[in-house]
């Protein structure tokens, strides 16, 4: 009697090389260029030099561990806890918004300090709105298509995850969240015309919400005319603009930039791509983006891979992280280059900061999860015989 063939063990891990090499170059241009722009900070905040430098590479490790645990985790888990951990996300908003709870910097209460390590809230809530938003499409994947109703269900939900943001203030993040949200429903299939009648509204609240708002009023006239008013409102984008004019093509040098001696605000988090300017030149800003965007069409090739064999909440799983690591990412160049007004997000996988880093490892472990189930499934499919081979 004839044996069957084994399958391929169900255990084994399959990673995307290209995927690696990106995440890992990502991770460690981040790493340098936090250093050099930080060294100086250390030593005069703290007295040491290496303070955060020693830091990040702390957040980095525990980064790569929880990412390790979320790779390990079947897609199923999440798909089954998606809607408690939205939830729990939108919990975690109202704790941080409690007095004596929420940790309170330069005006915003966005952190929650765990174990000396400051977690910005936002950032978990992002993850968890990529796997709340990929699970309703999937479960409701006809009804979208055909009713406003299951259009509007989970924007109230996200609208109440903005509220929230916005009460930190966190304007930047409420924006990213729902982004996420709309841009997985219109890849679900949801039709144009409902479509932009949601996206005409949100941009007449943001609108509204930045008129009416003194200080994000500020952020916007000093983005038009940054010369204007640049030892105020103008100050970080002005210094941001001189950062990339002094890089041309090369840089000046790793290490010898100036506009981060204590010229440029937050160097090292959220105006680190300005650093790179400046140091690495045009050269090292082209590799930058040109890492970012192979990260995102990679997330959307895992995707189409991941919809080709039926498992449609893996693919918008995908879909929905290569929506948050390009806008994110694209937002972050853009302040930094003058292109959009500033807004307190950080560079994915690059910048300073515990939590963000944190949640960025286990955003790209969640992705290579993904792909290695595609993967396995794609493995396990008996090879299809030519009709030369029967003959």
């Amino acid at each position: 009697m004839k044996k069957r063939a084994k399958p391929s063990r169900i255990g084994r891990f399959h990673f995307d090389t290209l995927l690696v090499i990106v995440t890992l170059s990502l991770l460690i241009i981040g790493y340098v260029m936090v250093a050099s722009s930080s060294l100086h900070l250390g030593a005069k905040l703290n007295g040491d030099t290496f303070y955060y430098p020693v830091r990040q590479s702390i957040h980095i490790g525990l980064g790569l561990f929880l990412g390790y645990c979320i790779a390990r985790t079947p897609i199923r888990i999440w798909e089954n806890s998606g809607q408690w951990l939205f939830v729990c996300g939108l919990l975690l908003l109202i704790i941080v918004l409690i007095p004596g709870l929420g940790v309170k910097v330069n005006g915003s209460t966005r952190w929650l300090s765990l174990g000396g390590v400051r977690l910005q809230v936002s950032e978990v809530v992002k993850f968890f709105a990529v796997i709340y938003m990929a699970g309703y499409v999937t479960r409701h994947k006809k009804f979208i298509r055909e009713s406003i109703f299951y259009l509007l269900k989970p924007l109230m939900l996200f609208a109440t995850a903005s509220l929230l943001l916005l009460l930190e203030p966190d304007f930047g993040s409420a924006v990213v969240i729902m982004i996420i949200a709309m841009g997985i429903m219109f890849l679900a299939g949801a039709r144009l015309s409902p479509f932009i009648a949601l996206l005409s509204v949100g941009t007449i609240s943001a609108t509204l919400l930045v008129y009416f708002e003194p200080y994000r009023m500020k952020r916007v006239t000093s983005f038009i005319d940054p010369w204007a008013d640049s030892k105020d409102t103008g100050y970080q984008l002005v210094h941001a603009l001189i950062s990339f004019g002094r890089g041309e093509w090369v840089g000046v040098g790793l290490g010898n930039g100036i506009q981060k001696l204590f010229y440029l605000p937050e160097a090292h988090t959220d105006f680190l791509f300005s650093v790179i300017a400046e140091e690495l030149g045009l050269l090292g800003v082209l590799t930058v983006i040109v890492l970012f965007t192979l990260l995102v069409w990679r997330a959307f090739e895992i995707a189409v891979a991941a919809e080709k064999v039926g498992e449609r909440f893996s693919a918008f799983i995908a879909y929905g992280l290569g929506i948050w690591f390009g806008f994110q990412s694209f937002v972050n160049m853009g302040v930094n280059m003058g292109i959009l007004p500033t807004k307190g997000l950080t560079l994915p996988l690059m910048s300073y900061g515990g939590g963000s880093m944190m949640i960025m490892c286990c955003a790209i472990a969640l992705l290579f999860r993904v792909n290695s189930e595609v993967s396995e499934i794609n493995a396990n499919k008996p090879k299809e015989r030519s009709k030369w081979a029967s003959a």
